[in-house]
């Protein structure tokens, strides 16, 4: 069975690392979870390429849940998704969710084998 990837952006690459951390010391190692943060400078910020390679590493055909911290992340992970391949852009959401717990819930539903469509739902269902 494919597991549902994650990918954690936050304008922190210590958020970011710190937030997959937890979710694989949570969730194990069945999930694949990538993470990128920080400026191409090293200071704070996104950007597309990162987090275009982010979803690559955490790259599944059951998909991938990308969650963000700050707008610029959603807006560079819109970014990012739209300059992937055709086939794969349906294959890949923008979770509204709070990085980490929407992150910790996400992996714990794609770790049981949940659709893309239902890791979303509960991690952004779960933080109302």
């Amino acid at each position: 069975m494919t597991n549902v990837g994650i990918v954690i952006v936050s304008h922190s690459p210590k958020v970011a690392e710190g937030a997959a951390d937890m979710v694989r010391q949570m969730v194990g190692e069945d999930v694949r979870i990538a993470w990128t943060g920080g400026d191409t400078a090293g200071g704070l910020g996104t950007n597309f390429q990162a987090i275009t390679e982010a979803i690559h590493r955490a790259w599944s055909e059951a998909g991938v849940a990308i969650l963000v911290d700050l707008g610029g992340a959603e807006t560079n992970s819109q970014m990012a998704v739209e300059m992937l391949r055709e086939d794969w852009r349906d294959r890949v959401v923008i979770c509204n969710a709070p990085i980490v717990e929407g992150a910790v819930i996400a992996a714990t539903e794609a770790s049981g084998g949940a659709s893309l469509a239902t890791v979303r739902h509960i991690a952004e269902e779960w933080s109302r």
